[in-house]
């Protein structure tokens, strides 16, 4: 078992305090802490470290998010590939703008409610049981409304995003590799979004449709602005 602690990061660090230096004081310091792929299974309290602004921890062997609350300055927090079932614990990061889960074992987005500044999340390839696909809570996407631009939720077995209306500032849906089917779904979907200028649709069933880019388009169009880029990519043929 390899836990993140604070002599850890004090031994494994590049910079060196200097003599008259005490430890807490050099903790106190650190902005970018790098732990990716180490092993690491759990994550210590690592308070000393008050200005922390961002944690890479992914590839590792995590199961749950822990000791992060006192991280209040964290804007970047890379947890993906890990083996995390539940966010959570993550209220207090009150300033966090980017969110990387991809590749754990998330089967509901939730546990976000007060991340007021969060702009970016990915959530790709949840590594879900077979038949099951990642839901969403109401209560975090309504809480993520204002704030989030950029969602990526590629390769998780959806079959329905019609819950992401609420989203009023997304501008770049990622939903590679899922199961969506129904263009009039998204239809509804960009009829909602507003500022939506990317939608990748990559490898759903709707990209067999016929016409249905065209379809699309029109839509994006008959709303004006910028949902005239929208980008529709396909697996070449």
């Amino acid at each position: 078992m390899v836990r993140l602690t604070v002599d850890l990061i004090a031994k494994n660090s590049s910079f060196k305090p200097r003599r008259e230096e005490v430890i807490s004081q050099y903790l106190k310091k650190i902005t970018h802490i790098n732990f990716s792929d180490k092993n690491i299974d759990a994550i210590e309290n690592l308070s000393p470290c008050k200005n922390l602004s961002v944690l890479y921890l992914y590839d590792n062997r995590i199961s749950q998010i822990t000791n992060l609350n006192f991280a209040t300055n964290l804007t970047h927090l890379y947890l993906q590939n890990n083996c995390i079932s539940c966010i959570e614990n993550l209220r207090s990061l009150k300033k966090l703008e980017k969110l990387y889960l991809g590749g754990n074992y998330i089967a509901v987005i939730e546990g976000l409610e007060g991340l007021e500044e969060l702009r970016e999340l990915h959530v790709e390839s949840q590594r879900l049981p077979l038949g099951e696909k990642l839901l969403f809570d109401p209560r975090t996407l309504h809480s993520l409304a204002k704030s989030l631009s950029i969602l990526n939720i590629s390769n998780n077995n959806i079959d329905d995003i019609r819950d992401l209306e609420m989203l009023e500032n997304l501008n770049q849906l990622i939903a590679v590799d899922n199961q969506l089917l129904h263009v009039k779904d998204l239809e509804f979907l960009l009829s909602k979004l507003m500022k939506l200028w990317k939608m990748d649709l990559n490898g759903n069933p709707v990209c067999l449709k016929p016409k249905y880019r065209d379809r699309l388009i029109l839509v994006s169009k008959s709303l004006g602005t910028h949902l005239y880029y929208i980008v529709f990519l396909e697996k070449a043929t």
